[in-house]
């Protein structure tokens, strides 16, 4: 890979975590908006899922750090697909 190619995928990495970082903060605040009881419940629906791609994001850090992850990252995304479960954060398939 060229320099080039490599700056934009790094670029790109960094916007991903940066709007991540804002989705997050929005999580949080809606989060503490429903133990006031002032949460709607589409904030609520919005919050949850963004809680939900945090969790698939730790998952599939938890898998870089098994042994063979070259082998079981592959596996447990077939086995995965063929079972109907999304585990690919939403950042990851925007890169």
């Amino acid at each position: 890979m060229n320099s080039n190619k490599i700056q934009k995928y790094i670029l790109k990495l960094k916007d991903s975590f940066l709007e991540e970082s804002v989705e997050n903060k929005k999580m949080l605040d809606i989060y503490m908006k429903s133990l006031e009881g002032t949460a709607l419940d589409s904030e609520i629906d919005y919050a949850n899922k963004q809680l939900n791609e945090i969790f698939k994001s730790l998952g599939l850090g938890f898998l870089t750090i098994l042994p063979f992850s070259p082998i079981t990252i592959p596996y447990v995304i077939k086995k995965a697909q063929e079972l109907g479960i999304d585990i690919i954060p939403n950042w990851y398939k925007k890169l």
